[in-house]
């Protein structure tokens, strides 16, 4: 088996162990977002609040059927990465997004996110979130990098991250925004 079906197939393994793992957090559920979920998804970019430190400013709407479409599109690339829908176990309700995205094969690098709708803010939904998605990461051994972008001046997420044990590896302007990649090495 070659290294590129070897990551194939534990991505298959991870998919099915994101929605169904017993070892799962207990209030979160992740599910990939399909192409008919565009409404949770501009609940998301096309709220100002939640954009703020992402773009600095909402997503218009067909901006972000285009960014809808990318999405699916990565998502039916790789089964275990992609961009997923999280929602709480009790109730069922959606919360934001969660990522991990496949940057590169060969380098092992994957890139975590995630976004929450303003009402689920400092409850521990983000904590939750990137615990789960480090661990999945962390159980591939092809994967030797986590990176996280960030504005620098997004303290909440900045603290869950190094509470992860991401550490700054550059701060500074990205595509005209202000940014900060935090990486943890495996």
């Amino acid at each position: 088996m070659s290294k590129s079906d070897g990551i194939r197939h534990f991505f298959c393994y991870l998919w099915a162990s994101l929605i169904f793992s017993k070892e799962m957090e207990e209030r979160i559920i992740l599910s990939k977002f399909n192409e008919h979920d565009f409404e949770s998804y501009y609940r998301l970019v096309g709220n100002e609040q939640v954009m703020a430190m992402v773009t600095e400013r909402a997503i218009p709407t067909t901006e972000a059927q285009e960014d809808f479409q990318k999405l699916i599109q990565t998502n039916h690339q790789y089964e275990a990465f992609g961009n997923f829908k999280v929602f709480s176990k009790a109730t069922q309700t959606f919360l934001g997004l969660a990522k991990l995205e496949l940057l590169s094969e060969e380098r092992g690098e994957v890139e975590l996110g995630y976004l929450l709708l303003p009402e689920h803010w400092g409850k521990g939904y983000g904590s939750e979130i990137a615990k789960l998605l480090v661990n999945r990461a962390k159980e591939n051994q092809a994967l030797k990098i986590i990176k996280a972008i960030i504005d620098p001046n997004n303290i909440a997420s900045k603290k869950i991250l190094l509470k992860q044990g991401f550490v700054s590896v550059f701060v500074g302007d990205m595509d005209g925004l202000p940014g900060e990649i935090l990486e943890l090495a495996k």
